[in-house]
């Protein structure tokens, strides 16, 4: 097919390794950014057609019409860092990677999906295919649709397998990780059209080594009024390793008042409830770096990859099913909250498939597999893709490189968990750039103090409002509230997650409904 033949009809991303396609595909490098992106996806697939995703190194979110064959293909990236939704309207293929403009079609009668809240009640997160719209569902990460005006075909084109190589040594593997960073790093560079970028940073060895291996000029981190001295306060290691590397440092102080008045807004433009609180954060965080900057790093994919949460850790019995390393409701409490509940609705129904497929790997890679094709996608990148989105800025998460995921599924588990440490071989690697103690710190993230908010009557009464309202009513047992509303003010805090999922799902419910 001719390049002159391929529309780009939706382009949400970017793509890293421009400058060695634009020489593949002799593209003039000098063009602006958007009009050298639409002649790469072009000619990308006027020349490899549907494997142009395996050329591509980036966050992608494309929807393509060929008038040769008169189809259009709708793509998400291999691991899912931006959105993209589908729906059949009227005989038309709707897409975007904003929920919203679909269901805002005048031909679109919106329905929630109650299965879907099933799901959301246990795992804190929309998970898998569907939404919470009856008839609009999410392109899996590694997918394509092909439509050809009549029947929307679903194609896999990448599944993230782990083939542990146990030829190398930890350090061999942790060369070869400093190597595939460095490369990836070297092309964030190459885009001289984005001159000043800023990156966000925790005290952890994610973002402390994405700071340090990039060529960002700030770190950007979060602290929260009233807990500067507590384990919620992750800026003073932030500012640490900050001065050590040289870089400067802005920190956005988060007050409750201001976490709680930004909560609808963010519900809002994520288009879906999202039981993660750190959304709100990262939000609020991404607004402050709007103010001097358009572009920022974010080092999300390390856990996912190389093993990094608590969860990767333990053991689960032959007999059981990995259901993600996130959940907060087990199925009893979720039939006593709802009134309409389904008993052939299973939490593990959006991870059969993917349990399948696994079967035969070791346990660390079963996990791991799982929590990059529903986990990592559908809470992670569905918070740093509309949040930022939202802001106005654009984030780069080099870290979720494909070509990182490559050299991590390589890597034997026992490299991934060693001297007590998870992620061992990539803090190895780390310690190239960083001291030990910053590389080899206990993992942190960006905790959020929402379970000492949530219970204070001074920034609570919105809460309370919606878990008692109208829309609550129509769909939960209210003397089931009640009971969880009362133990989580008695001091039950282990019920915050729960009570902070709900809440934000009601408020969603009436926003949209």
């Amino acid at each position: 097919m001719e390049a002159s033949t391929v529309q780009v009809r939706y382009f949400s991303g970017y793509i890293r390794n421009f400058k060695k396609l634009c020489d593949e595909l002799s593209i003039e490098q000098s063009l602006g950014r958007e009009q050298r992106e639409t002649e790469i996806l072009k000619r990308a697939f006027s020349k490899w057609g549907t494997d142009m995703m395996s050329h591509l190194y980036g966050a992608f979110a494309i929807a393509l019409y060929d008038e040769s064959s008169d189809k259009l293909y709708v793509i998400r990236d291999q691991v899912g860092q931006k959105q993209m939704f589908y729906a059949v309207i009227g005989g038309e293929l709707l897409c975007s990677g904003d929920i919203d403009e679909i269901v805002s079609d005048p031909r679109f009668e919106k329905k929630l999906n109650r299965r879907m809240l099933q799901q959301y009640l246990f795992y804190g997160y929309p998970i898998g295919e569907e939404t919470f719209y009856e008839g609009v569902y999410k392109l899996k990460p590694g997918h394509y649709i092909e439509w050809d005006g009549k029947v929307a075909s679903v194609n896999c084109y990448f599944k993230p397998v782990f083939e542990p190589d146990t030829s190398k040594t930890v350090d061999e593997w942790a060369d070869e990780l400093k190597r595939v960073v460095s490369e990836i790093l070297d092309e964030e560079r190459q885009d001289t059209q984005l001159p000043y970028k800023e990156s966000f940073l925790s005290g952890g060895v994610d973002s402390s080594y994405l700071l340090a291996a990039s060529d960002a000029q700030a770190a950007n981190t979060v602290g929260y009024v009233g807990f500067e001295d507590s384990g919620f306060d992750e800026s003073a290691l932030a500012k640490k390793t900050a001065d050590i590397l040289g870089k400067g440092f802005n920190k956005k102080m988060i007050s409750p008042e201001e976490y709680f008045d930004r909560i609808p807004t963010v519900i809002d433009k994520l288009g879906q409830p999202l039981g993660d609180a750190s959304a709100v954060a990262f939000s609020i965080g991404c607004a402050a770096v709007k103010e001097h900057a358009d572009v920022v790093y974010s080092g999300e994919g390390i856990d996912e990859f190389f093993g990094g949460y608590n969860a990767h850790k333990r053991h689960i019995p032959s007999d059981w099913v990995y259901l993600t390393c996130s959940h907060i409701m087990n199925e009893d409490v979720i039939k006593a909250l709802l009134k309409d509940y389904d008993p052939s609705v299973k939490p593990a129904d959006p991870i059969a498939d993917i349990w399948q497929d696994v079967q035969g790997a070791d346990e660390l890679a079963q996990k791991l597999t799982v929590d990059i094709s529903l986990w990592l996608e559908g809470d992670i990148y569905l918070n740093t893709d509309r949040t930022s989105t939202a802001c106005g800025i654009e984030l780069h998460t080099p870290f979720s490189d494909l070509r990182l995921f490559d050299a991590a599924r390589k890597i034997p588990a026992e490299y991934k968990f060693a001297e007590d440490q998870n992620k061992y071989v990539f803090r190895k690697a780390a310690s190239s750039v960083l001291p030990d103690e910053v590389a080899f710190r206990k993992k942190v993230g960006f905790p959020v103090p929402v379970k000492k908010w949530l219970a204070d009557s001074r920034y609570n009464k919105q809460v309370e409002e919606k878990l008692f309202g109208e829309s609550s009513q129509q769909l939960f047992d209210q003397s089931e509230i009640k009971d969880m509303w009362s133990r989580f003010i008695g001091g039950e805090e282990l019920l915050w997650n729960r009570v902070y999922a709900v809440y934000v799902f009601l408020l969603w419910y009436d926003i949209k409904f």
